[in-house]
């Protein structure tokens, strides 16, 4: 099993891995498993490539971040010209049914709030608009909703685990209580905790996914 210590030098390397992130700029503070990362950004894309790196990382059971975004004068933009951005980002991804949507921008902090019938685009609404410049934070509020009733949840959710490289289908554990999905079980890392979940949300009928995989790192397989 990793030390704090072990892992916080691995978390170092996989910044500084990063092409579009500076490792100088990020503190990093590690205690039992849990990641802390600290500083000043000048672009949210950072605090979200720097974010994801760390999820990558073996040996991290949670992360907590503590970055904060902010742009120079010459990169600062109005709340109404974010909006604007915001509004142009949705328009132009296939994948986000932006007429269902509401936005609201307040101090650089993007609110995203509404219906989509998948998963899949409610993720794609966030990554959308998440690197546009003078955004600080996406706080995706959208919901889930489909007119399907849930059909063979639990085993189109096991069959996607199997098929997918990232995840070890039979240390996860699903339950199944109408439109909602309960996971369960051990994986390796953050990462795969959240390809798990994202798998999920992509069954038909899936409404909420409550993720209570424990990220352990372990060397056999129970």
């Amino acid at each position: 099993m990793k030390t704090d210590a072990e892992i916080k030098q691995d978390v170092l390397d996989e910044l500084a891995w990063q092409p579009n992130v500076d490792e100088t700029e990020i503190g990093v503070i590690v205690e039992n498993g849990v990641v802390t990362l600290s500083g000043v950004l000048n672009n949210y894309s950072k605090k979200v490539a720097a974010e994801k790196a760390v999820k990558s990382v073996e040996g991290v059971k949670a992360l907590a971040g503590d970055i904060e975004v902010k742009y120079g004068n010459d990169f600062k933009k109005t709340d109404k010209e974010i909006a604007k951005a915001v509004v142009e980002a949705l328009e132009w991804n296939s994948s986000v049914p932006e007429k269902n949507l509401t936005i609201k921008v307040e101090d650089g902090w993007v609110y995203l709030s509404g219906e989509v019938k998948w998963g899949y685009q409610r993720e794609a609404a966030k990554r959308a608009v998440e690197n546009l410049l003078g955004v600080r934070s996406v706080i995706n509020s959208i919901t889930i909703k489909q007119d399907v009733k849930p059909f063979e949840v639990k085993d189109r959710i096991k069959k996607a685990f199997e098929r997918s490289a990232e995840l070890d289908a039979k240390n996860i554990t699903v339950l199944t209580d109408g439109h909602t999905v309960t996971l369960r079980g051990k994986v390796h890392s953050l990462k795969e905790k959240e390809d798990a979940e994202t798998a999920a949300y992509r069954a038909p009928g899936v409404y909420y996914v409550l993720n209570e995989l424990k990220v352990q790192y372990y060397t056999e397989y129970a």
